[in-house]
């Protein structure tokens, strides 16, 4: 087990918005009192659930001042702050570590592949220009590339460079980075991005997960991470199946913003309002019933 301050539940929270797509601070700030109330350990602001990606850089800011001062220091702060550019990047991270992050994850450019050396030099820019540590973000089914187990242990040499967001189908890349990567740094912190993953990825010795389900069902992956410590592992594989369940809220619809919005809605915040980004839509009516028929599975309504 991870001993850093970086271990736990952070889930990459929703952001929230009006029709026209002004950032909706109380909504927000609903949410994230809710995920504080439920025992989480931390956060992810403007992660992939945080619709980051369809965002002006002043929006970007705005949405992460406002969080990391409603949190105030509660709880540990993750805020994602990668671009397309090493100098956006640069500046969007000095941004959150000026206004009190714990850490900035850094998903790698997405537009054009990179070489890993490419790679190397952008993350060690980031690392070596941002006042606080760096954790790398890998999701490749969004960025069509995949961060090797070579060169994250290479940047796992980076004295700032602290630890990972795995969000990938093919488990044994994260076991190989728990076991080769975490065993030489101990601090490094390797987390689990998809909700199915958390319960192995704290069997190998990591150090927790950043799941989306925790948006509108925090209790289940928060009682599984907790029965985990506390060893009760019947109870955590208890908890596991209906973690895995809960999964397919994901493939409702593409994208899964506004399913996630209409889950958090539907489970005990029904003033949140559903409404996303474009080019993303809202949640259809197919969806919707889709969404009901998979809560009321799970005993969620």
């Amino acid at each position: 087990m991870s001993t850093t301050k970086f271990a736990g539940i952070m889930p990459p929270m929703s952001t929230f918005f009006d029709a026209e797509g002004t950032f909706d601070r109380k909504a927000t700030a609903a949410l994230m009192d809710r995920l504080m109330e439920a025992g989480v350990q931390g956060v992810l602001i403007l992660g992939s659930a945080g619709e980051f990606f369809s965002m002006n850089m002043a929006q970007r800011k705005e949405v992460a001042e406002f969080c990391l001062r409603h949190i105030d220091g509660r709880i540990t702060t993750l805020v994602g702050t990668g671009a397309c550019g090493t100098q956006e990047t640069i500046e969007l991270s000095r941004h959150a570590a000026e206004h009190g992050a714990d850490a900035v994850m850094v998903i790698n450019p997405y537009y054009s592949p990179m070489s890993d050396d490419c790679l190397f030099a952008h993350y060690s820019a980031v690392a070596d220009a941002c006042p606080c540590p760096v954790m790398l973000y890998n999701f490749p089914a969004m960025t069509k590339q995949d961060l090797s187990v070579e060169l994250i242990a290479r940047l796992a040499e980076h004295p700032n460079i602290r630890g990972l967001k795995d969000s990938v189908t093919e488990v044994a890349h994260t076991r190989r980075v728990i076991l080769e990567v975490g065993t030489k740094h101990p601090d490094f912190a390797v987390f689990s991005g998809f909700d199915e993953h958390v319960l192995n990825n704290l069997a190998l010795g990591g150090a927790g997960g950043i799941p989306g389900t925790a948006n509108f069902a925090p209790q289940f992956i928060c009682g599984l991470y907790k029965a985990f410590r506390e060893g009760d592992f019947a109870r955590a594989h208890e908890l596991h199946r209906v973690v895995a369940a809960l999964s397919n809220v994901y493939a409702i619809e593409t994208p899964y913003f506004g399913t996630l919005k209409e889950a958090a809605r539907l489970c005990g915040l029904p003033d949140l309002p559903t409404h996303v980004l474009r080019p993303s839509q809202p949640l259809s009516e197919q969806g919707k019933a889709k969404l009901r028929a998979l809560l009321e599975s799970c005993g969620l309504l």
